[in-house]
């Protein structure tokens, strides 16, 4: 407790790192005053159909995302999503299409192209999803008398659209001129914010009087959360570091290269996206319920805490692990760049054979960290089974667990970084962050 006060004292002392951390602190509210603003022409009381119904499924996803706001019809319901999605499109192009692969290698421009050309994507994206969340979430008996349908639809259109820029242009500020990554740490404290009762929805149902639980019950659940966790930062931070020797070379009187360094390849490279599309994916058996035929294939994998439900979702999340690993690590690139820069993995000559070594060690660290990502997206449902509150039980594991972790380690090193530069002990003197000097 005293090396954490002290910790406190010299975040205080670093000026630059106190301004830093006020300004992120005072966008956050600010984002987070923005999701309790309801749509102008909204009667907030006859909402209860609307966030009844984004508890679930892709919509309760997008409402976690949005810190709750897409429930609330707030003007920032559609959040900082359509971004992420126009992100994730703009960067899959970077794979595939040579023009995008060229602006990529450009450094700073090229960074500069592609984030316009995301911000263009985003209001397309905008443009389609703010009508189908106006036409088909809202319900038609919450707009307020004297509001003609086609008015309301186009104000609160232009309204989303709006608001949703502005969370981005937080999230950019954030990134900025405060502490870490702005559009990640908007998301985070979206789901923070839903912890709090979750907690204390999840103590009143243990604690009650009707309950077959009760505190031994509860203290069990939370410590079971606590291991949960770390096997999430686990997960997270975890490396295979590959041996790459650099060429000594002479030049004068200087001796250049010569050092041994690491390639970190992270066991699971593809984050939370994994979990994502294949919940996306989920969604389609529901099409089909309209048929009488197929009405049971609906309501099987309608069933969020069926035992297919989560052996085709576990499925999916192993698959999409190696998909978009395979998307977004190169090992050709790397292999070039190491081959450019006299580098190369002892043992393995440079080039083809290099690139074949890269790729057989990613098939195989992949496969541990997809099976181990497979089964924190399913734990939430074998918490529900074990009779943990719902709302309590998506903290259990999941997206939400998963950029929890991710968001917060990656601020803390951050924070850790200033720390070090101006000669005091990081935040965890004998931890192991990633990027913390002398690991």
């Amino acid at each position: 407790m005293k090396k954490f006060i002290e910790t406190i004292k010299n975040i205080y002392k670093i000026e630059e790192l106190r301004t830093r951390i006020g300004y992120t602190i005072l966008l956050i509210l600010i984002y987070r005053l923005g999701c309790y603003i309801v749509l102008p022409g909204l009667d907030p009381a006859r909402l209860s159909a609307l966030q009844g119904s984004t508890q679930e499924g892709l919509v309760g996803l997008l409402n976690m995302f949005s810190g709750g706001a897409f429930g609330n019809a707030s003007i920032f319901a559609l959040g900082v999503m359509p971004y992420i999605s126009a992100s994730i499109v703009v960067q899959l192009l970077g794979m595939f299409v040579p023009s995008f692969r060229k602006m990529q290698m450009e450094g700073e421009s090229g960074r500069r192209k592609m984030n316009q050309i995301t911000r263009y994507l985003t209001i397309l994206i905008l443009a389609i999803q703010g009508p189908a969340y106006v036409t088909g979430m809202i319900p038609r008996n919450a707009i307020a008398v004297g509001w003609s349908g086609f008015a309301f639809n186009m104000i609160s259109t232009i309204i989303l659209m709006a608001g949703s820029m502005f969370v981005m242009w937080l999230g950019e500020r954030i990134t900025d001129r405060g502490i870490g990554n702005g559009i990640s740490l908007i998301i985070m404290i979206g789901i923070v914010a839903r912890l709090p009762y979750a907690v204390v929805a999840e103590c009143s149902q243990k604690l009650s009087a009707n309950s077959g639980g009760g505190l031994l019950i509860l203290i069990v659940e939370f410590i079971v959360w606590f291991f949960v966790i770390i096997a999430a930062i686990a997960l997270v931070q975890a490396v295979r570091k590959v041996p790459v020797q650099y060429a000594k070379r002479v030049v004068g009187n200087k001796q250049y290269g010569g050092v041994r360094q690491y390639l970190p390849l992270k066991i699971n490279a593809a984050g939370v996206m994994p979990i994502i599309f294949a919940q996306a994916l989920m969604l389609f058996p529901m099409l089909f319920s309209l048929s009488d035929k197929t009405r049971g294939l609906a309501a099987t994998f309608g069933n969020y805490t069926g035992f297919w439900y989560n052996f085709v979702f576990f499925i999916l999340v192993v698959v999409f692990t190696y998909f978009y690993t395979a998307v977004t690590v190169n090992p050709q690139m790397m292999s070039e760049d190491m081959k450019k820069n006299g580098g190369f993995i002892p043992g393995v000559k440079p080039g083809k054979q290099t690139m074949k070594y890269l790729d057989d060690i990613l098939d195989r660290v992949t496969l541990p960290g997809s099976i181990f990502l497979g089964l924190i997206a399913i734990l939430p449902a074998g918490a529900i089974k074990m009779g943990v509150n719902n709302s309590f039980a998506s903290f259990f594991g999941g997206t939400s667990l998963l950029i929890l972790v991710g968001v917060v380690l990656d601020t803390l090193q951050q924070i850790e970084g200033y720390l070090l530069m101006r000669h005091y002990d990081g935040l965890m003197k004998t931890g192991r962050l990633t990027g913390r000097s002398g690991m």
